[in-house]
């Protein structure tokens, strides 16, 4: 399976977390994230349940003509065996929109690379 992990494009700061929306120039990178990601055709799109993510995997979703869904395990704290939970029985290309530091942390587990993932950024995976 290839597994495109993306981390949320940049939200706005504020209280509570969970409800943190995408800044416009989030907005703006998760588009252009989409188009991207959409030539990869992806067969399923998952996301942490944060707003940032879902509107981050909205966008995605939006541009590869899947629905996105969303999966507690994708939550802040996820690690390696949530990600393949979440992505089993999905498809064979999957893209899953998380947060920081478990997305560096996933890449070094399941690859032993270590990456660096600022807000909007995507790295491949094979599973």
């Amino acid at each position: 399976m290839r597994l495109f992990l993306v981390r949320h494009a940049e939200a706005a700061p504020g209280e509570p977390d969970d409800l943190r929306p995408l800044t416009p120039a989030g907005r703006d990178a998760a588009r252009a994230l989409a188009l991207r990601l959409a030539g990869e055709h992806p067969e399923a799109v998952v996301s942490s349940p944060l707003l940032r993510a879902r509107e981050t995997a909205a966008a995605i979703a939006e541009a590869s003509g899947v629905t996105a869904e969303t999966d507690e395990r994708l939550a802040p704290g996820a690690t390696a065996d949530d990600l393949r939970a979440a992505a089993a029985g999905r498809g064979e290309t999957i893209v899953a929109v998380g947060h920081q530091p478990d997305c560096t942390e996933i890449v070094f587990v399941l690859t032993g690379e270590e990456v660096r993932f600022p807000a909007g950024a995507v790295h491949e995976v094979q599973l």
